[in-house]
């Protein structure tokens, strides 16, 4: 008799069910970018210098990804004077909140199920927070109708996008379904079109006109993709990540025409609205565009995200975000409702997006902070935008386009042909091993262009312009230094 029991069956078996060989072969060929090998290295990095292992810089600078708050960006005082008082239901009391704040955490708790945020809220989100960004849209679009009822709350956009994506999966006649995603794209879509096994089908946007959509190349990509996929969707990315522009009204109006002549569901992944630094760059959402273009555009099906991660707020760990689902088929749109009450969205993250699409009026005892913290947050932020445009056009050997929006730039480097052989000797691409390198070598964290999609024969690096404006000194100063020195060890 065995004293651990019966040893007869499965127990017999050492063997791991899960391998690398028996997993899902889609989640092992992922990759994502941003939070790849290199941010590995740059974790080891931070703990070498804390042990004091010595190297040729005293700090990792990184500039790899748009995290507001852990570049320093300051938490705006109230929103989250509002989430305290909506977590600590004592203070609403205390004489240190202003009343707007309370007021604002009141209307929040009575529709929460026990004044409490520690219970459930509906799969879509809570009521009155639909109404809020509801009104939000209709200001934001100059008085286009919004419903709440088209809204949806969701755990930062990506569970937004992701959902939106699994709904539109439904491979016909052998051949999966395509999806049409800017080249350069943020690694999100590539990294879950790649999990659902959909087909990706990439358009290079126009890097000599600032990034701009072109139609013929539009067009080259459906009709190219039509034989391994069944195209059904358009993503768009405005302001752009990582490319950093900004679409104009007409080149939006061009990509709604090109979407409903070939029949495609629009996503528009505008979580950068507010982010708009060019002096001649405005946003406009593609809903108020299809809407003021008439019919028959405005019946054409979207799905528009916004996030309380980026513009203003920057609460990315917070997990608020909304998207809006216009003339969806009502069947269809009960199937993505039930999508998302499989779980439920994170209360925090839902009062954060009330806060930040109702914020402090004129008048409210918070307006004047709230306002000067705003245009503190925003100007700093255009400053820096131009401040890293022209700092690396300043290097010989880098090109960059304007940073009209967003977070981010995506500079391009011109490579000697030496320095290509020997990356590829190693098995990497270029900008890899250039970015590599200069990890190692300045402690800057910036991310490979391959990672994101480029042009073949051009090298690219994406970088933030989050770190403040003495930081960024600091950082374009070190890879000008390394920028130098490297280029010419190829020469």
């Amino acid at each position: 008799m065995s004293v651990g029991g019966d040893t007869t069956g499965g127990a017999q078996h050492s063997r791991k069910v899960l391998s690398l060989q028996s997993m899902n072969a889609n989640i092992r060929a992922m990759q994502y970018a941003v939070l790849g090998p290199m941010e590995v290295r740059a974790r080891q990095l931070e703990l070498e210098l804390k042990q004091g292992t010595g190297k040729p810089f005293d700090s990792v600078i990184r500039a790899n990804i748009g995290d507001c708050h852990a570049m320093d960006q300051i938490p705006v005082t109230y929103i989250r004077q509002v989430l305290g008082l909506c977590l600590n239901n004592s203070l609403l009391t205390s004489p240190d909140f202003p009343e707007d704040a309370k007021d604002h955490a009141r209307r929040i708790l009575s529709a929460c199920r026990g004044h409490s945020l520690g219970s459930y809220t509906e799969g879509v989100g809570i009521d009155i927070i639909h109404r809020s960004v509801a009104d939000f849209i209709q200001r934001r679009d100059g008085g286009v109708q919004a419903r709440p009822k088209d809204v949806i709350i969701t755990e930062g956009a990506t569970e937004g996008i992701i959902n939106i994506l699994k709904m539109l999966n439904q491979p016909r006649d052998g051949k999966p379904t395509g999806v049409l995603v800017p080249v350069p794209q943020y690694p999100l879509y590539s990294a879950t079109l790649t999990e659902f096994a959909m087909a990706q089908v990439n358009y290079s946007l126009d890097e000599e006109h600032n990034w701009a959509l072109d139609i013929a190349e539009l067009k080259r990509a459906i009709d190219e993709c039509r034989s391994r996929c069944n195209p059904a969707a358009i993503v768009v990315i405005n302001p752009g990540n990582p490319t950093g522009q900004v679409l104009t009204e007409e080149n939006i109006r061009d990509v709604i025409r090109f979407a409903q002549e070939e029949g495609l569901f629009l996503i528009a992944d505008e979580v950068y609205q507010d982010n708009v630094y060019g002096k001649d760059s405005t946003f406009h959402s593609f809903k108020k565009v299809m809407m003021q273009m008439g019919s028959p555009y405005y019946k054409m099906e979207l799905a528009s995200f916004y996030t309380a991660s980026k513009g203003l707020v920057g609460e990315c760990g917070l997990r608020g975000a909304f998207m809006e689902v216009i003339n969806m088929d009502p069947d269809v749109r009960a199937m993505l409702t039930k999508l998302f009450t499989v779980s439920h969205p994170n209360t925090v993250g839902q009062v954060c997006i009330d806060c930040a699409v109702n914020p402090p009026k004129p008048g409210d005892p918070s307006y004047a902070t709230f306002t000067s913290e705003r245009e503190g947050i925003l100007v700093s932020l255009a400053e820096r935008a131009q401040l890293v445009t022209d700092a690396f056009n300043s290097i010989p050997g880098v090109q960059c386009n304007e940073v009209q929006g967003s977070m981010f730039a995506f500079p391009r480097l011109d490579l000697p042909a030496k320095l290509i052989s020997q990356a590829k000797r190693l098995g990497q691409e270029p900008d890899y091993f250039y970015a590599s390198q200069l990890l190692e070598h300045t402690g800057v964290f910036v991310v490979p262009g391959s990672g994101f999609g480029q042009k073949p024969g051009t090298f690219h690096f994406r970088t933030t312009i989050l770190p403040s404006p003495e930081l960024l000194k600091k950082m374009v100063q070190r890879f000008r230094v390394f920028h130098e020195k490297f280029i010419q060890s190829f020469m």
